[in-house]
């Protein structure tokens, strides 16, 4: 092998390389490891094991059909692990095993697959249709993530948005990854090594990304997402709160009895952690309370306003989903249960 075939096989593979260090390092190494830290590691042990199997395919023809055969059925799953890592960052969700809709029956079909159809009995099946079907669900998937980040995408030309780090990783693995498929996907009309090459070309820059941005945060870790920044400056937080006030007043959001808090960010085109700061640093107030607030304020006015209403009636339509969460909430806010309001406006 001469000199320039070995310094392609060195960058090709190193890559690879330390995406399995990496893998190993946030599934089993990190300090705290959540979801989003499991589906990074996910994403690049498969992204891994594809580029290898390239690597040394194009370097060695003869490499064993079973690890050709492992690299496709690799392929399959990022995809899925980019969607889910992207959705573990930006929303929130209360159900711990709905990752698991788009696991588990990808591995089923591929088990099967390879079951029923091996790649070196199907060599021609596999490199024809199965490959074309492979990176066609790794291309949904990417679409399906862009979806994901709409709200990011918008707030980068949004003027009242200052992007944050964590948008901008976000960004930048989506980006990363979506240029992998590319390179794969240009591959049979240049050159094979070109998915490869592209991978460790992505790598080191997201590797160079992190490195000039450790002194403020680590993005790749859940546990610093919740307040990846300093507390919101004075200027964005009050331009923010007037356009937040202006939202939940104006379509009347907290009707809604089961509102949540990417609801609302989805609506102002940030992040939930950028609303959830917001709340926390700038306002003082979860989420639930702050909402709370603005049910009891139209369950003032109605109750004062509105002799048809029963007190009950007054809670359902100002979106609490149960009497007794109303008169607890009412009082604790006003001071007075909503009946001794009522009868002191009166």
């Amino acid at each position: 092998m001469d000199l320039e075939r070995q310094l392609l096989f060195l960058f090709s593979a190193l890559g690879a390389l330390n995406g399995f260090l990496l893998s190993f390092y946030f599934a089993f190494f990190s300090k705290k490891r959540g979801l989003s830290n499991y589906f990074l590691s996910a994403l690049l042990f498969v992204l891994s094991v594809r580029i290898l199997k390239s690597v040394f395919f194009y370097f060695n023809p003869e490499l064993s059909e079973v690890f050709i055969q492992i690299g496709l059925s690799a392929c399959v799953l990022i995809g899925p692990f980019l969607y889910l890592y992207t959705k573990s960052l930006i929303v929130q969700s209360k159900r711990n095993s709905w990752w698991l809709l788009h696991i588990i029956p990808v591995l089923a079909l591929v088990i099967v697959l390879n079951s029923i159809y091996p790649y070196w009995e199907y060599r021609r099946l596999w490199s024809g249709n199965l490959v074309k079907i492979i990176y066609l669900q790794w291309l949904l998937y990417i679409i399906w993530t862009a979806i994901q980040l709409k709200s990011v995408f918008m707030a980068l030309f949004s003027k009242s948005h200052k992007i944050k780090q964590l948008e901008i990783w976000v960004l930048s693995v989506f980006g990363g990854v979506s240029i992998i498929w590319m390179g794969y996907t240009i591959g049979s009309y240049t050159s094979y090594i070109v998915g490869a090459l592209s991978f460790s070309f992505v790598f080191f820059l997201l590797i160079l990304f992190w490195v000039l941005k450790r002194n403020k945060t680590s993005l790749f870790f859940e546990e610093t997402i919740k307040y990846a920044d300093k507390k919101i400056d004075y200027d964005e937080a009050s331009e923010f709160q007037i356009k937040l006030d202006e939202i939940i007043t104006t379509k009347k959001l907290f009707k809604n009895p089961d509102l949540k808090l990417a609801d609302v960010s989805k609506q102002l085109h940030v992040l939930p952690h950028y609303l959830s700061q917001f709340l926390n640093d700038n306002l003082g107030k979860s989420f639930p309370l702050f909402i709370n607030e603005y049910r009891i304020e139209e369950a003032k006015q109605l109750l004062v306003d509105e002799d048809n209403y029963t007190t009950e009636a007054v809670g359902y339509e100002c979106g609490f989903n149960s009497k007794s969460t109303f008169y607890t909430t009412f009082k604790k806010i006003v001071g007075k249960t909503p009946a001794a309001y009522k009868k002191e406006s009166e």
